[in-house]
């Protein structure tokens, strides 16, 4: 078996209502899917996370004009060797960003030819499951204009409850007063057994961000994410000692060699690699192996269209808890529940929450199939 194409869709819709967040305003919802066809007639697919405000064709630039020929002729089941070249071509320019985010894409596109070839799952190429099903939690939340806040995203937490949804995240980020006014609302309508995390997307110093901890003791938060710019390491260390409530980040780290500081230094309660950017399921297992030896737990970032949800339900499927034990904590799944037409309609909305849990797909590679209508009708 040899690669035969190599096929990017960069692809983007513009929103109906454009939303935003603590960063800026987002007005479309872009994805970057790779294809890998096989002398064979195999299709694998992959996906390069367009990280917010990011447009598709930085990463389908990448792999258009420096992996593509490096990738044809070769044996998909050669994907370590494959990983290792195609971030030893773009390390002088790379390293992290858009480079790492392309070889993410094509990796998890040469584990689903491995796994469609083999017949099975790509959780069992991994090494087995440790779940069938996941608990997932709804994020959303997003600020559209004229809204009312916190009364709209107090409606909004209500109907996940109602959904089935046992844990939720917000975005925050607008200010600690601000902050401080939806947290104690939305708990205040849900209740104390709902869990609670929050994103604020790197919106504060490590002064703001410990006022902000401070006054939201009472509302018994899960963890808080992003608090901090990503290069604020020795800042994430200092909230670590100082929170009660966990310390999460990560998302804009790339490869076991950016995790390696941050986890050595037990910087973070909790690390949260995107497999759709951080290196694909050949360097996120590294990292997983990396964090379960520093005891940190690892619950990924997932925000991208269904081929990354499908992907990280895989992954997901076999982290061990950390610790194993007779009542271990389990992984979660970030389940976006914001519009998204690339999540549903591009995998035939194969993956949904049903009864407070998602199952993990048992068809071979990443165990959903690609609607290519899709594809074609929001190409860039």
């Amino acid at each position: 078996m040899k690669i035969k194409e190599v096929l990017v869709h960069p692809i983007s819709v513009p929103l109906e209502t454009p939303f935003y967040f603590s960063q800026g305003w987002v007005h479309q919802r872009s994805s970057v899917i790779v294809e890998l066809v096989t002398d064979d007639g195999l299709h694998g697919w992959g996906e390069s996370l367009c990280h917010g405000l990011q447009p598709p064709q930085i990463a389908a630039a990448f792999i258009e004009n420096v992996f593509k020929p490096m990738l044809l002729g070769q044996d998909p089941f050669d994907v370590e060797v494959l990983w290792e070249r195609m971030y030893n071509r773009t390390q002088p320019y790379g390293q992290g960003g858009s480079a790492v985010n392309a070889i993410s894409g094509v990796d998890i596109a040469l584990w689903d030819l491995i796994g469609r070839k083999l017949e099975r799952p790509i959780h069992k190429l991994l090494g087995g499951a440790f779940r069938s099903d996941i608990q997932p939690y709804a994020t959303g939340f997003y600020r559209v204009e004229g809204g009312s806040y916190p009364k709209d995203l107090v409606a909004e937490a209500k109907r996940h409850v109602a959904a089935g949804f046992s844990a939720m995240k917000l975005k925050i980020g607008f200010g600690v007063e601000q902050d401080v006014a939806l947290i104690e609302a939305i708990r205040d309508a849900i209740g104390p057994d709902i869990r609670l995390m929050a994103d604020a997307n790197a919106a504060y110093n490590s002064s703001e961000a410990r006022r902000l901890i401070n006054a939201t003791e009472s509302a018994n938060i899960y963890f808080f994410e992003e608090l901090l710019a990503p290069e604020d390491m020795r800042g994430y260390q200092e909230l670590r000692s100082y929170s009660r409530a966990s310390i999460a980040a990560g998302e804009q780290l790339f490869g076991k060699q950016g995790y390696r500081p941050w986890l050595e230094t037990r910087a973070l309660d909790i690390i949260q690699p995107d497999l759709c950017s951080a290196g694909g399921f050949t360097e996120c297992k590294k990292i997983a192996a990396i964090a379960q030896a520093c005891h940190t737990r690892l619950i990924p970032h997932v925000w991208g269209s269904g081929i990354g949800l499908a992907a990280s339900l895989q992954f997901l499927a076999a982290l061990p808890a950390l610790p194993l034990s007779l009542n271990p904590v389990e992984p979660l799944l970030e389940f976006d529940q914001s519009s998204h037409p690339f999540r549903t309609d591009l995998i035939f909305d194969a993956i949904k929450h049903q009864n407070g849990r998602v199952a993990i797909p048992s068809a071979p590679g990443i165990g959903v199939e690609i609607n290519r209508d899709v594809l074609d009708k929001y190409r860039v």
